[in-house]
């Protein structure tokens, strides 16, 4: 009989001790949801910001938003107290929280499109026109064939003679520098087949490419007395050789 009443108080006690754990346990759950609901400033990219930018001229390009805690990354900055000096590591895109990696000193970014100068080469920009270098569908990085233009005076044999020759080849662009689009640009229609931009580009393009000595003297000379024409060449393009274009040629 005690040893039945023994048993019952037992399980008794049991019951309440495991009704108080799920009762604690409950109440821990209910905190632990409060806390990722309760809302926290984060800051939040506005409008685009380029790799390289200083903090300082961040401000108009940042807002601050209040999200619950649960919604913000874990090194997700609420402001910029203590980084001074520090720069964007990368390209910044609106709507991504800002992220204390995302800001670095000044010598720890490499430039976007950066392109490493062959040993023994030279880099030397000049200006053309997007017509004159495939539409401006150039990149750091491509390799292109630069053609020299004269109207006459470069083939001794036909000094009179307008001529053309693609005379390097395969030179490897390091920089694009593009003069600004009008903001009022027609841009594709959104959902269209055709998934590249078919705007018309503006303006002028600013090349750098990496070359030797006699060939940036060769592109230095043809851009002051005579004109460029590039095309894209890649690395397993086809080399037939040099051939000198003119009109008594140019159908053959």
């Amino acid at each position: 009989m005690k040893s039945r009443l023994l048993a019952g108080t037992a399980a008794v006690a049991l019951a309440l001790v495991g009704a108080l754990l799920i009762i604690f346990y409950a109440n821990g759950a209910d905190q632990r949801a409060l806390a990722t609901t309760e809302p926290v400033d984060v800051l939040v990219v506005k409008t685009a910001i380029p790799a390289g930018t200083p903090v300082n001229d961040m401000a108009a390009s940042l807002t601050v938003e209040t999200v619950p805690a649960a919604g913000k990354s874990e090194t997700a900055l609420s402001n910029l107290e203590g980084k001074a000096g520090t720069v964007s590591a990368v390209d910044l895109v609106p709507g991504e929280q800002l992220l204390a990696e995302r800001l670095v000193a000044p010598g720890d970014v490499k430039a976007q499109g950066a392109v490493e100068v062959p040993a023994g080469l030279q880099e030397v920009s000049f200006e053309v026109e997007p017509k004159r270098v495939v539409g401006g569908r150039i990149d750091a990085g491509d390799h292109v064939g630069v053609f020299l233009t004269f109207d006459s005076g470069a083939y001794k044999a036909k000094a009179d003679d307008a001529t053309t020759q693609m005379t390097i080849r395969k030179a490897l662009v390091t920089a694009v520098q593009r003069a600004p689009q009008t903001a009022n640009a027609e841009k594709p229609a959104e959902g269209g087949a055709d998934p590249q931009d078919t705007t018309l580009p503006q303006g002028t393009l600013m090349l750098t490419v990496a070359v030797t000595d006699v060939d940036a003297g060769k592109i230095v000379f043809a851009s002051e007395f005579g004109r460029l024409w590039l095309t894209k060449e890649p690395l397993d393009a086809q080399d037939n050789g040099p051939r000198i274009e003119r009109k008594e040629v140019v159908y053959k």
